[in-house]
């Protein structure tokens, strides 16, 4: 017999033990787009998360499913669309998981024998749903105080114990205000004159080239602090079995981007390295941040979650062709409260997005509210005459971008962009006869994930109720005190009459929120 056959006998008659569980290090940033290196940004100066990539896999077509902090953390730690698991609006403002029982990472790894860490926000309620071992470093940090913590911490905790562990890292960069520059870092920060604008704005005002070179800064110093993190690793001995994921939680908050189903607001960077298991490439699949609780789960070998609403990445992980979704949903609902309620659902193939809005011809009030801080910010930076900046830019526009602006500003029920011919989405082609097809089909898409995924907002009565709900609510303390109750009426229940508990926690006791 032949030594190759030999070998093939002998691999069915003593199969290879299995794989041993990996570690598992998620790390998060805030507020920002693939605007780095290794995504081909030309402004970015992000040698460690470039080096990241070229050791694992750059999914170049990743989305989250909704472009705001608590809504997008809480899906890519339940595996599930905010529509399905009630963390619609932020933490800070009292809204919360319908259920405290919701399977999450943490939960399902701890249960699987996981050593379970979080250092930074969670920024979900209840934190109780969350039941992880190990907390550091719990504030949002957007002070960005002793920043070199957050690779100590980890270095402890890497170290701890023998057992595998899960680790969720979460920085305060990129989120505003964009520092210039916090302890040295970066060393040699970009100034106006060195960079551009977004492409997404569609417009390029010298008022806001500042504030654009900042954020570049804050990801510079991103890129420095997940380089400590990797060296913490590193020198713990564990890099070698540990599965490192890096993500942003959403787009940056500009225009067009954070708080909207626009590109800029919902694609993120989304890096895996996996040593043995993960070939180092570039995938152009859709896929979604609610894959992530199922890939993880398969890698730690724990049970599936039933009812999660992602697939595990493990097909794309291995290399070469493999079966994959054809469609992506997205969706939103709220930021905060009034200033920024404008529900959307949305659907995107390989060329073409719909966005269904659910308040057609209703003034976005996030637009107006966007536009009013960053002409704010600017005059903090001595860009006293940008007052109104905003508008003049949009104004002296090409005539597609200020028809984009205009759909943004008062959206009707159908937005249709051709993402390949107009990536950035100017031209709405909802009222085209030679789309109406595409239209159609990308319509029934949508309803038909809407149903599967048993969407509340199909209900028009519980849009009418949700609608008055959150826009009769002005602050944040008001959102706080506030019992919310769209938990139990989507869900044809009467919210109980008011108790002494503070919003998104439990009746039965109260928990510190961050």
């Amino acid at each position: 017999m032949k030594f190759p056959a030999l070998l093939a006998l002998l691999a069915l008659a003593f199969p290879a033990a299995a794989q041993p569980r990996p570690n598992i290090l998620l790390i998060v940033s805030e507020d920002n787009g693939p605007e780095l290196g290794c995504y081909g940004d030309p402004h970015a100066r992000t040698p460690r998360l470039d080096r990241l990539a070229s050791e694992g896999v750059r999914f170049n077509r990743a989305f989250v499913a909704q472009a705001g902090c608590s809504q997008s953390r809480a899906s890519f730690l339940t595996g599930l669309y905010p529509h399905q698991h009630g963390q619609i609006g932020l933490a800070t403002w009292g809204y919360r998981l319908y259920r405290e029982d919701t399977p999450n990472l943490p939960r399902q790894l701890k249960a699987a024998g996981y050593r379970t860490g979080i250092l930074g926000k969670l920024h979900v309620n209840p934190e109780s749903a969350f039941p992880f071992d190990f907390r550091a470093l719990p504030t949002a940090n957007f002070a960005r105080r002793n920043l070199g913590e957050y690779a100590r911490a980890a270095e402890g905790f890497f170290t701890a114990g023998a057992e595998p562990f899960f680790l969720s890292v979460n920085y305060p960069e990129a989120h505003d205000p964009w520092l210039r520059q916090v302890d040295g870092l970066p060393a040699n920060p970009q100034q106006g004159r060195d960079v551009r604008a977004l492409p997404y704005f569609g417009i390029d005002p010298p008022g806001m080239r500042e504030m654009v070179a900042d954020y570049y800064n804050c990801l510079s110093r991103l890129d420095h602090l997940v380089g400590e993190l990797l060296d913490a690793l590193e020198h713990s001995g564990k890099a070698r079995d540990t599965l490192v994921v890096y993500l942003g939680d959403h787009g940056a908050d500009f225009l067009r981007g954070k708080r909207t189903c626009y590109e800029g607001g919902v694609r993120i960077p989304l890096l895996v390295r996996w040593p043995g298991q993960a070939r180092p490439q570039v995938r152009e699949e859709l896929v979604s941040t609610v894959d992530l609780l199922p890939t993880l789960l398969a890698a730690a070998g724990a049970p599936p979650v039933p009812g999660a609403a992602g697939r595990a990445l493990q097909p794309l992980l291995a290399g070469g062709p493999a079966p994959w979704r054809t469609h992506l949903f997205t969706e939103w609902h709220t930021h905060a409260a009034a200033a920024n309620y404008h529900p959307q659902r949305a659907v995107r193939d390989d060329r073409y997005k719909l966005i269904e809005n659910l308040l057609p011809g209703v003034v976005n009030p996030d637009y107006a509210d966007t536009i009013r801080k960053l002409e704010a910010d600017a005059v903090e930076r001595g860009e006293d005459g940008f007052r109104g900046g905003i508008a003049r830019a949009v104004e002296t526009a090409v005539a597609a971008v200020r028809a984009g602006y205009a759909v943004m500003e008062r959206p009707p029920r159908h937005e249709l962009y051709d993402l390949r011919e107009d990536p950035h989405e100017f031209r709405n082609l909802a009222e085209s006869p030679a789309h109406a097809a595409i239209l159609a089909d990308l319509a029934g898409r949508l309803d038909a994930w809407r149903r599967e995924t048993g969407d509340p907002l199909l209900d028009p009565a519980n849009l009418r109720r949700l609608t008055a709900e959150v826009t009769a609510v002005r602050s944040k303390s008001a959102g706080r005190e506030l019992r919310w109750g769209y938990p139990e009426y989507f869900f044809g229940r009467e919210p109980a009459p008011a108790e002494a508990s503070t919003p998104g926690e439990p009746r039965a006791g109260r928990k510190k929120r961050q």
